[in-house]
């Protein structure tokens, strides 16, 4: 498994480095899409202002994945940008390209996840005891 997560850290971390990098190059790489739903969210995303911060998120996971800091808090952190990533690939833009990157993405943050399980399983069970409102870190 130690293998297969120092792969799949160096894939995913090149690949969102390239994909945040690519959208501030004069050079017009970022896909819009191929079918209407998709280049009219990718656009909004655009237009809006969004996507750049999108893409510097992107940057900063890719640097924390590829550096092997942080780990716990960047995995959890690139959730919400590989669920949009699947649903883009699932649901807006389905072909099999686009199939295989959308799995490729949930498949490679999922490893990233999986060693640092035991810091996420605390947030999914019933709270218990007293709330702390001071302000000690303990």
């Amino acid at each position: 498994m130690r293998t297969v997560y120092h792969v799949s850290r160096w894939v995913f971390g090149l690949w969102y480095l390239f994909s945040g990098v690519e959208f501030f190059t004069p050079f017009d790489l970022q896909p819009l899409g191929n079918t209407p739903l998709g280049q009219e969210f990718t656009l909004a995303l655009i237009h809006s202002g969004l996507f750049a911060w999108i893409k510097v998120a992107e940057i900063v996971l890719a640097v924390l994945v590829l550096a092997d800091r942080m780990m716990p808090l960047a995995a959890a952190a690139a959730v919400p940008l590989t669920v949009v990533i699947a649903y883009w690939n699932f649901v807006l833009e389905w072909g099999v390209v686009e199939v295989v990157f959308g799995a490729l993405t949930v498949a490679f943050n999922a490893v990233l996840l999986w060693p640092y399980r035991a810091y996420y399983l605390p947030m999914l069970t019933a709270w218990r005891g007293e709330r702390d409102f001071s302000t000690r870190l303990h």
